[in-house]
């Protein structure tokens, strides 16, 4: 597709939203900033990658100034089916529920419920004497020795991914084949049984010592049960979904019209990791997992995002402080925390709460702003808020082993297609 073309199906992408978009308010690119005949390039290159079939489908949602500039659904949602792609889309977003998990968990901190420097054997016992895995060479191989925690997990640790919690789908470390090998989610256990699970299990780090990718958010959305007394689905509707209007986000996806909207991927492209495949949310499960069990639209998250963005309020409602926001997405690792063997933030980012936060413009491979934060999901969604651009990005497909590329390019073209 020439670039003329792109510029003219991206203007008639603009011009034809959906009333489901209408949740955003709409503008054309150049009335917010935007090349449209660059951000041509950006679908140019998606259609082209959809059809030699590197990916089923897309939806990309841009918008800067409060405004949505650019909102496309290309290729199919379900390559079996071979049924278009619609903004509407549900697609898994992984541990795209991490921000939101982290969302409910502060505002009960901004009630005063929960503080960030309290142990969380404060609300779940079973954490109260932790125990960390430590390798040790052997004739045969690395052992593991087992000493005690040196201080309790945080919630704050919890947040930021310094608990010694760790995930078992990826690494080689013995304390992550440990957590494969234990099968979490054996018999389909509810919140409270699978914290009590992985609690007796070691830490793969001192907490407080290092950045690991864990577990962490789905023991925080146990905490948050606790806490609130009621199960995790129905705090995050009642304090963040529903009044956000984000309708479609959820664990398990039992209503047949919302399940034939679900995006599904190829079907040689399901494997997100060790013991770890694309699941099917269409079955109802107990287990509602706040680090990686939801589901949602790009228009859903497009609400979440730009109520971030706006300091914590959207279309006339509060739902955080300003200052909670600038909190949360400020750098929480420092010096004090090391990253990991496997720190997924990459160069030029440390952590806040919920999100890799960029600490500078430069270092990292892609462009952005020092301030920004963002994260992505196994499936391939992704998302990243710029607040010195005034801009935020929702990306969402379903193809686990591509989603690094796209993440990448998709940050190139958006900062190439910017006028100002």
């Amino acid at each position: 597709m020439t670039l003329r073309r792109a510029a003219i199906v991206l203007a008639g992408c603009f011009l034809t939203l959906a009333a489901g978009a209408a949740e955003l308010p709409r503008a054309e690119p150049a009335a917010v900033g935007f090349s449209a005949e660059r951000l041509g390039r950006l679908e140019a290159l998606l259609r082209a990658d959809i059809d030699r079939r590197q990916i089923p489908g897309a939806v990309v949602l841009i918008a800067r100034h409060g405004k949505v500039a650019y909102f496309a659904a290309l290729g199919e949602r379900d390559p079996t089916t071979k049924a278009p792609m619609t903004r509407d889309t549900i697609f898994r977003i992984y541990s795209m529920s991490k921000p939101i998990t982290t969302v409910a968990a502060m505002m009960l901190w901004e009630e005063g419920r929960i503080t960030l420097d309290q142990p969380i054997s404060r609300y779940l016992p079973a954490f109260a004497a932790m125990q960390v895995g430590v390798e040790k060479p052997g004739a045969d191989g690395p052992t593991l020795e087992l000493v005690p925690a040196k201080k309790p997990i945080t919630i704050q640790d919890l947040m930021r991914h310094s608990s010694g919690l760790t995930y078992g789908f990826f690494g080689d470390m013995l304390v992550k084949k440990a957590y494969l090998a234990a099968n979490l989610l054996a018999d389909d256990p509810d919140n409270a049984a699978f914290t009590d699970r992985l609690a007796k299990l070691p830490l793969a780090f001192q907490p407080g010592t290092t950045w690991d990718y864990s577990q962490s958010t789905d023991v925080l959305g146990r905490l948050i049960e606790v806490v609130a007394g009621k199960p995790l689905l129905q705090v995050e509707q009642e304090r963040v979904l529903a009044p956000l209007g984000m309708a479609d986000t959820m664990f398990v996806v039992t209503d047949p019209a919302r399940q034939a909207r679900l995006a599904e991927p190829f079907s040689d492209d399901r494997t997100i990791g060790a013991g770890a495949v694309v699941g099917d949310p269409r079955q109802p499960k107990r287990y509602e997992s706040g680090g990686g069990g939801m589901v949602g639209t790009a228009m859903d998250y497009a609400r979440f995002c730009q109520m971030l963005l706006n300091g914590g309020t959207l279309d006339g409602k509060r739902y955080l402080g300003p200052r909670t926001v600038a909190y949360m997405t400020s750098d929480h690792l420092g010096s004090a925390v090391a990253p990991g063997p496997y720190y997924l933030p990459g160069p030029g980012y440390g952590f806040g709460l919920g999100f890799a936060v960029r600490r500078d413009t430069g270092m990292s491979a892609y462009p952005g702003s020092a301030g920004d934060y963002y994260w992505g999901g196994a499936g391939g969604t992704y998302f990243w808020v710029d607040p010195k651009a005034d801009l935020f990005v929702v990306f969402m497909m379903q193809s686990p082993k591509h989603r690094v590329h796209y993440r990448t390019v998709l940050r190139d073209l958006v900062y190439a297609a910017m006028t100002e």
